[in-house]
């Protein structure tokens, strides 16, 4: 699908055209947004709009890496929105020029669709100028970077919860929790930081120091800032979690295996004794004993029970 708002100079929006309806001289500016385009549609953003093949092919072709590229008094932007359940990064392309703005996207997203309305609602409210391409850009990026947010929360409201049932779950299941909650992090990394280092490059760049919206897109590199920042504390925090889970699971173990060696030690003596007077040689005169069989239960029960007493003075047992 492919939408097409157009700017009057008047500054006026026309929606509900086709691009084969629009002479480019008779409006300001537009922006036409291909949607989930089919192979015939994407194929005008080489017929039509004459883009560089290179451009184009990124488009077309596997996930790019957000980047910013320059071409004939044009920018052609590589932006990634963030599938919510996933957190998979879906690849936003944006054609900047003077006089149009370009999106391209395979698939549909709701934070294009919430730039479409913000756009066209400030251009109903309000003449847009010759800087609506780059409000229009910069809009694009600020919901697509809004969206970040909500999944970030996310995952801090399932770590506060995990730090409050620490107690009550299995370690086992407090580890998978926790590597699980870092995989999600790492993810949603990978899409933060390429962003952030793409907007960084925009907002430093020559052609952008004395841009109207300048101080527009050094906000969205605030914002990427603080998601970076806010992930790299979540995965400390994942981390810490790790290590004070495996840190309770070793001191379970360890007063497991001391509690088996104290049970350990206290039979050796007794299987000693026992084993003794099993081996039934003829020449054992205390096998012929009226009270020798009693005796030796109370040998091994006052040996036994001495042991059990020294053990617990030495606070083996706590």
């Amino acid at each position: 699908m492919i939408r097409v708002l157009a700017i009057t100079p008047s500054y006026e929006p026309v929606t509900g055209l086709t691009l084969e309806e629009i002479r480019m001289e008779d409006y300001a500016w537009i922006w036409a947004d291909f949607s989930n385009p089919t192979p015939e549609e994407a194929r005008k953003l080489e017929s039509y709009f004459h883009f560089h093949p290179l451009a184009v092919e990124d488009c077309l072709h596997v996930l790019q890496r957000p980047k910013l590229d320059y071409y004939d008094n044009m920018q052609f932007f590589v932006l990634h929105a963030l599938q919510p359940d996933t957190l998979q990064a879906v690849e936003v392309d944006v054609f900047l020029a003077p006089s149009f703005v370009v999106s391209f996207h395979q698939q549909a997203l709701p934070e294009m669709d919430e730039a479409w309305e913000r756009v066209l609602s400030a251009a109903g409210k309000g003449p847009l100028g010759q800087d609506g391409p780059s409000f229009t850009a910069y809009t694009i990026m600020d919901k697509l970077v809004d969206q970040y947010f909500p999944s970030l929360f996310a995952i801090e409201d399932e770590l506060a919860e995990l730090e409050s049932q620490g107690e009550k779950d299995s370690v086992e299941d407090l580890m998978n929790q926790v590597f699980a909650l870092r995989s999600r992090l790492l993810r949603l990394r990978r899409t933060v930081v390429p962003m952030r280092d793409l907007l960084y490059r925009i907002v430093n760049s020559q052609h952008m120091e004395h841009h109207a919206h300048h101080a527009y897109f050094s906000d969205i590199y605030d914002h990427l800032l603080k998601l970076a920042d806010m992930i790299e504390a979540d995965r400390e925090m994942t981390a810490d979690l790790r290590d004070s889970y495996i840190s309770v699971n070793s001191n379970r173990m360890n007063t497991i295996m001391k509690t088996l060696t104290v049970i350990t030690t206290i039979f050796m003596p007794l299987t000693l004794i026992a084993g003794i007077y099993g081996m039934n040689f003829e020449n054992m005169p205390e096998l012929g004993w009226h009270y020798g069989y009693f005796f030796v239960l109370l040998l091994m029960f006052v040996l036994g029970g001495g042991m059990v007493l020294w053990f617990m003075r030495r606070g083996w047992f706590k």
